[in-house]
């Protein structure tokens, strides 16, 4: 089923055969549930450039195909405005999320809130068409329309996460459901309605009251959700409420850190744990962005990727080569090995990170090397600051952040497996992006509690806090030294390059005051930054399409 997207009146997918014609079969609905899960990972139906599900891309996103893809997407929007990821790219609209000089026309805002709806428009065609009246006047059989039940309960899970990441990037959002007809034009709601039906959705996915619930945590398929990921995307929602919210307390009708330590607490106490067994290659750490990081604990919800079957030049293919330098002496040069360092055919010269990313890791208690497991970087021949120090060959531009050899290369996702093998293809990476972890409950429940949710207890947030310190190789902190600005720290550690770091900053008041290098496209980071900036603008396409539409900030 050949489908793309258009960027006008929420995303609607255009098709070329009809409902009634594709879903004529049980296997039919197999083929498209599929789709859904896909979405977060291909760019495209059909063989392409950059293989499977690469070519007649679902989005248009001017400058590449790749540009297109979910994660990638939503890497860019979360890392490269803050002072994990510096690029050296000149694609149009890649550096006004270092610069944080977006508009409304930027590429890669204007991809991700597609993507959004692509998602979203995909999941309510299948909920229409999964509907009993329909699976009944086409006969699907008992067993397949039992599957199908659990199967709508993962669709609505993932509509819901990405009317979060709608919620979380552009803030006030349409929420269109099955009642919206194709082509319609959805009505904008307000951030706290987006909200509630994203809160409401994923309640009612857990409750057991209904048809339609997810499986138990820890019995889904791997790569698919359970209530787990549910458990999960509900404690992000509390976590942010603050944020989200006008009212956040009188809204949810308690105080939402009690709930993020509720849900965490069923994860910390469920089927999940942490991976800490080392293999002679690698750290345990490190098992959890390796080719085999299927077979690492603690990973809640994973997006797969597949050197044969799963390609896709986003994800974590871009995680594989655009942080690794290229051949040559050009400026994108380097002197690394990308087969040996992270099992790769070639770098790309983009990405590298500030040195106030590296500065956010432990250092040995001599000052010396950084000891910290998560501190994955490659540092030869390269200066930690990016200071404009080097020369350029003839012929290029002086570019202040377009040296690759200023600024570390980040090797923490690498296609090689746990005993050091080489991934199932050089180019596409079999390494899986890890959306939710079990680690990351850990450091949201210690928040929760150090905010004053009730319910959990210092010494248990101590304790976990504690147990991610010491997989990672680094001393364990005493009680007093427990602290939010400890926690935003070690979020950046443990969390490090895995697309969270632009709401972690929001939350606690840094991504707008804050200050670190290279902010705004100033090497000293000290700038003055809109407020408005907190959120994305709603697409300029879309406001021209769609008249029940209006910019969500003044400043667009």
């Amino acid at each position: 089923m050949a489908l793309t997207a258009c960027t006008d009146v929420g995303v609607n997918p255009k098709s070329d055969t009809t409902a009634k014609n594709f879903f004529t079969s049980e296997g039919s609905y197999k083929a498209y549930f599929a789709k859904l899960y896909a979405g977060l990972v291909v760019t495209g139906q059909t063989e392409g450039n950059g293989g499977a599900g690469s070519g007649d891309p679902d989005i248009t996103v001017p400058s590449n195909i790749g540009f297109g893809q979910y994660t990638r997407l939503l890497w860019n929007m979360q890392e490269l405005t803050t002072e994990s990821a510096v690029t050296r790219f000149q694609d149009q609209g890649i550096r006004d999320l270092n610069n944080f000089t977006w508009s409304s026309q930027n590429q890669f805002s204007v991809g991700m809130y597609n993507r959004i709806y692509f998602q979203v428009a995909q999941v309510n065609e299948f909920l229409r068409q999964s509907r009993d009246s329909r699976l009944e006047e086409r006969a699907i059989s008992e067993q397949r329309q039992e599957e199908i039940q659990t199967w709508r309960a993962e669709a609505r899970f993932l509509r819901a996460l990405s009317l979060w990441h709608g919620i979380d990037l552009f803030g006030k959002i349409p929420v269109p459901t099955t009642d919206v007809t194709l082509g319609d034009a959805p009505e904008q709601s307000s951030r706290d309605s987006a909200f509630a039906f994203v809160e409401r959705e994923l309640l009612r996915l857990t409750d057991d009251q209904g048809d339609e619930n997810l499986l138990p945590a820890g019995q889904a398929p791997y790569g698919r959700a359970d209530r787990g990921a549910a458990w999960m995307l509900l404690a992000k929602l509390y976590q942010n409420a603050p944020v989200y919210l006008d009212n956040p307390q009188q809204q949810i009708g308690e105080d939402p850190s009690n709930l993020v330590i509720e849900y965490t607490e069923r994860l910390i106490n469920g089927p999940h744990s942490l991976e800490t067994q080392r293999s002679p290659e690698f750290s345990a750490f490190q098992h959890l962005f390796l080719a085999d990081n299927h077979t690492a604990n603690g990973i809640i919800f994973a997006v797969p990727q597949d050197g044969q079957s799963q390609r896709t030049y986003g994800g974590t293919q871009y995680l594989t080569h655009a942080n690794l330098g290229t051949g040559g002496t050009g400026s994108g040069a380097w002197s690394g090995d990308p087969g040996e360092l992270v099992g790769v055919d070639a770098g790309y010269g983009g990405m590298r990170t500030t040195s106030d990313g590296v500065a956010l890791f432990d250092k040995d208690q001599s000052g010396g090397p950084l000891t910290d497991d998560r501190a994955i970087f490659f540092t030869t021949d390269q200066d930690s600051v990016i200071d404009n120090q080097n020369s350029f060959a003839d012929g290029e531009i002086d570019d202040p952040i377009g040296y690759f050899r200023e600024g570390w290369a980040v090797i923490k996702f690498k296609n090689l497996t746990s005993n050091g093998g080489q991934g199932s293809n050089p180019t596409f990476p079999d390494t899986d992006f890890p959306m939710f972890r079990l680690a990351d409950a850990y450091l949201m429940y210690a928040e929760a509690v150090l905010r004053g949710g009730q319910g959990g207890s210092r010494a248990e947030a101590l304790s976990l806090v504690n147990d991610l310190r010491m997989r990672a190789n680094v001393p364990t902190i005493q009680d007093a030294d427990l602290d939010l600005d400890f926690l935003l720290r070690e979020r950046g550690r443990e969390l490090f390059w895995e697309a969270h770091r632009r709401t972690d900053l929001i939350r606690y008041g840094e991504f707008i005051d804050g200050q670190w290098s290279w902010k705004g496209g100033v090497g000293s980071g000290n700038v003055q930054v809109e407020e408005c900036r907190e959120v994305f603008p709603i697409a300029a396409s879309e406001l021209r399409a769609n008249p029940n539409l209006e910019q969500n900030r003044d400043c667009y």
